[in-house]
């Protein structure tokens, strides 16, 4: 009977260290897959957001071994982090003067315009008043009107270029509130927490809490370019060039487009 007891015992050992070691072994397994995923940075436009997000989940599902992290953020601030030796395979960017400066200073390779985009200005959906020129913003009825930081964000240099272009840059300085990039300005519009503001008609479109009140004519501000472009620095230039030329396809201009940019 002891015999019996103790065989019995030895058996029950036995089989929870394989069982133990199998698990092990598949764990491992599991760790050393994950660990094989190429990640690749990738800098781009907070206004991107929405599109990329839908994207990378698709080129992810067709290439498991890719893992797309995303660094959002106004243009000229990631172009600052980049000119400053930030990590990043690709950048994406609201406007081609920041592009262009990387470019300069030979820190991309392959770069291509791939989006356009229109400025138009919000106020909160509740709101009634009614816009038919920029000039009415100097009106009583608008006490805060929100842009974004011209010096970093693309979107306010558009809205600065425009009030200019129409005479009412000046009399609008004391109304202005400056915002960390077009999300921002969003956030501030949506609360109420001012009566207008500069974004994107994409932006605006993926909002039920904001209504556009008046879409900027593209004459009075340089032209809304998307360019995106493969850092020099990037340890994974394969990589990033493939995902950078599937950005260009169809799949990803459905995408793009059912958001509200335009294509060149």
């Amino acid at each position: 009977m002891l015999k019996r007891y103790l065989l019995g015992v030895l058996t029950i050992v036995l089989f929870v260290v394989l069982a133990v070691g199998l698990s092990s072994t598949s764990s491992e397994g599991n760790v050393e897959a994950a660990s094989k995923k190429t990640e690749i940075l990738v800098s781009a436009a907070v206004s991107l957001q929405d599109s990329l997000d839908k994207i990378a989940a698709q080129y992810e599902k067709l290439h498991p071994d890719i893992d797309l992290i995303f660094n959002y953020g106004a243009s000229g601030t990631l172009q600052k982090q980049i000119e400053q030796g930030a990590p990043a395979d690709l950048f994406f960017s609201a406007g081609d003067i920041q592009m262009s400066e990387l470019v300069d200073a030979h820190l991309i390779t392959a770069h291509e315009v791939l989006l356009k985009n229109q400025l138009v200005i919000v106020v909160p959906s509740d709101s009634k008043v009614k816009l038919s020129t920029m000039a009415q913003l100097t009106d009583s009825s608008f006490k805060r009107v929100a842009i974004g930081q011209p010096e970093s964000v693309p979107a306010g240099q558009y809205a600065q270029q425009s009030l200019t272009a129409v005479k009412v840059w000046g009399p609008l300085q004391s109304k202005l509130v400056y915002a960390k990039d077009v999300r921002q300005v969003m956030s501030y519009v949506e609360t109420g927490n001012v009566d207008a503001g500069f974004v994107y008609k994409t932006d605006a479109l993926h909002s039920n809490k904001v209504r556009i009140a008046h879409t900027v004519s593209a004459h009075v501000h340089r032209a809304i370019q998307y360019p995106a472009g493969i850092v020099k620095g990037s340890r994974h230039q394969s990589e990033s060039k493939a995902f950078y030329y599937f950005l260009q396809s169809k799949e990803a201009s459905k995408v793009f487009t059912s958001n509200g940019f335009l294509l060149p």
